[in-house]
């Protein structure tokens, strides 16, 4: 959809949506709907697009909770961009948060400015902490203007960083998110900015303690 937003790729999306919302509409309240995952498109469009998904889904779902993520990679930059039901107050505003990108990045083959960096580390200096709480801070300001709930949807350091760095940053995201009454959801479960090794069955114990907030 996201290479024809204005096309007849929609079309599909709400067909997709309508088939979902019926199939689950008996599930309970803990099932959430998150309409698109880092929608790649202008913001009028897309703000075009959620609100018809939301109809769609309300017509079956009346009560289910729905995440909408904001533009680019659910970047915190633009959720001031969203434009969301007022009559729906059961919407939470779901962002992404990979900063700084040359540590959580570094050596990852898609990530064109990243993919020939390493040795890159998190150590929590002064101007680290900092910039994770100025970004958070931004997050969640227009949320907070607008009485949404916001949801931390993906944080992750791919698995070419250092462990100890990795499991540092993870941690310290965790908390601040906390910190703001956000729920959160680390990225991802198994693959390349693992917690969990499927192959081996048995948690990436640094990570897994770094997210629960245990000391290691």
């Amino acid at each position: 959809m996201q290479e024809d937003p204005i096309g007849i790729q929609p079309l599909f999306f709400f067909a997709i949506w309508k088939q979902i919302a019926e199939h689950y509409k008996a599930h309970p309240n803990e099932v959430l709907f998150e309409i698109a995952n880092e929608p790649n498109m202008d913001s009028q469009i897309w703000n075009q697009i959620h609100a018809e998904a939301h109809k769609i889904i309300g017509s079956s779902n009346p009560d289910r909770t729905i995440l909408i993520g904001t533009i680019y990679g659910n970047q915190i930059s633009h959720s001031k961009d969203l434009v969301l039901p007022e009559e729906d107050r059961n919407i939470i505003v779901a962002i992404h948060y990979y900063s700084p990108m040359q540590f959580t990045h570094q050596g990852a083959p898609w990530s064109t400015k990243n993919k020939n960096l390493s040795g890159i580390t998190f150590t929590l200096t002064d101007k680290e902490v900092a910039d994770i709480r100025e970004d958070f801070d931004l997050a969640k300001a227009w949320p907070e203007e607008k009485n949404r709930p916001l949801a931390l949807g993906e944080f992750g350091a791919y698995e070419k960083a250092d462990m100890a760095s990795r499991a540092r940053w993870a941690n310290f995201v965790a908390r601040e998110a906390e910190a703001r009454n956000w729920s959160w959801s680390h990225w991802q479960f198994d693959s390349d900015f693992i917690v969990y090794d499927i192959e081996k069955d048995e948690w990436v114990t640094p990570i897994k303690n770094a997210l629960l907030g245990i000391e290691p």
